[in-house]
């Protein structure tokens, strides 16, 4: 169906044309003589009924681009076949056009269609009373109901699942939005570390200014690949893009060490196995230690010190990251904490941030529940 639906937005007027050859021809066919099985008058010319029949079939070519005028056709034609009698069957497919308005345009545009429709069905019920008037009113009437409301279903779901798709694209802006954050705040933290480092030890170290180059340089290389495996993920074509694996907990070492390289002391007790975590559980962590050591290279000043504990329980992960700092993030400004709180919510976990107790430094507590334990 979605190839259908894709061709039909690309060729409209190969369907237009389908239907429209469809229900005219079966219209004629009807005016061959079968009209005559309904009509309140079988005298009438079969010129005029051809030509009745034309102007209610074809038509339909443009009940998508222009429903209202289609219909306008349309009802001018009914209104000649109620009042001379025909009472031609192509009457009813003036509900094609009604479904379009239902499905395109304001509710108002609903009146406009029925102030269109009832005049043929009282002229012909007024004019030929022989059989009672609601035989020719009511079953109308009944067919214009239930087309509308088809029409409305229809674009209702259509409007839900468009609101769908926004919110789903909303979403997936501000998980992108907050990677990018924790990749560039991060690295480009580091790479300052690095090349201050660097730069004091040019004067009297030149080995160790060349060794600050080579790390500026990796953890250059590696914040770009970050950024290529999460853009990778707005090509139009999926197949192309990377499918490279998220930090897990196996990264959190690794990443303490580029954080040392920048030159701020970390002490680390990271366990020897890994708890039972989903990836986007393992990647919520790896951010959250990224960006409370990224906020102590920024934040805690010179000569600062950080601690960082992950354990595990029978419910739950937890992880501390502390520092010596005296100064700590400035609430309110830029998105790091906040993002850090948003994805622990994800995952049913609770995060605490604030100044340890004395005032001196600052901590950072994740709290994460197992995938089999009761968050």
């Amino acid at each position: 169906m979605a190839r259908v639906r894709a061709f039909d937005a690309a060729r409209p007027w190969v369907w237009d044309a389908a239907l429209t050859t469809l229900w005219t021809v079966a219209a004629l066919v009807d005016a061959a003589g079968g009209w005559r099985n309904t009509a309140r008058d079988p005298s009438v010319p079969v010129r005029l009924v051809v030509t009745l029949t034309l102007a209610l079939s074809v038509p339909l070519y443009w009940r998508r681009r222009h429903p209202m005028a289609a219909l306008a056709v349309m009802a001018g034609a009914a209104l000649v076949s109620d009042a001379s009698g025909a009472f031609l069957q192509a009457s009813y497919l003036q509900m094609l056009p009604v479904y379009h308005l239902a499905l395109s345009r304001p509710p108002r545009a609903l009146l406009w269609s029925l102030a269109l429709i009832a005049p043929p069905l009282v002229t012909g019920a007024l004019r030929f009373q022989s059989e009672s008037w609601d035989q020719r009113v009511v079953p109308t009437l009944w067919a214009y109901a239930l087309v509308a409301l088809l029409g409305i279903a229809v674009r209702s779901r259509r409007d839900d699942r468009a609101h769908e798709v926004r919110l789903a694209a909303t979403a997936e802006r501000a998980r992108i939005a907050r990677e990018m954050h924790d990749i560039i705040g991060h690295n480009l933290s580091v790479i300052t570390g690095l090349a201050d480092g660097g730069r004091y030890a040019a004067a009297k170290n030149p080995e160790r200014a060349a060794q600050a180059l080579d790390a500026i340089g990796t953890t250059s290389r590696q914040a770009l690949a970050e950024l290529r495996r999460l853009l990778s993920v707005l090509h139009e074509d999926e197949e192309t893009a990377d499918r490279a694996p998220q930090p897990t907990l196996t990264d959190l070492a690794p990443l303490i060490e580029g954080v040392r390289g920048a030159g701020l002391p970390v002490e680390a007790d990271l366990p020897t196995t890994n708890p039972a975590l989903s990836a986007g559980a393992q990647l919520t962590v790896y951010r959250v230690l990224q960006e409370a050591l990224t906020n102590t290279l920024k934040h805690a000043g010179a000569g600062a010190e950080a601690t960082v504990r992950l354990s595990y329980g029978a419910e739950a992960v937890e992880l501390v990251v502390t520092d010596t700092g005296t100064a700590s993030p400035v609430p309110g400004r830029g998105h790091g904490l906040t993002g850090m709180r948003e994805r622990a919510a994800r995952y049913d976990g609770t995060l605490e941030s604030g100044p340890l107790p004395g005032g001196d430094g600052w901590r950072v507590r994740l709290r994460l529940p197992l995938e089999d334990s009761p968050s």
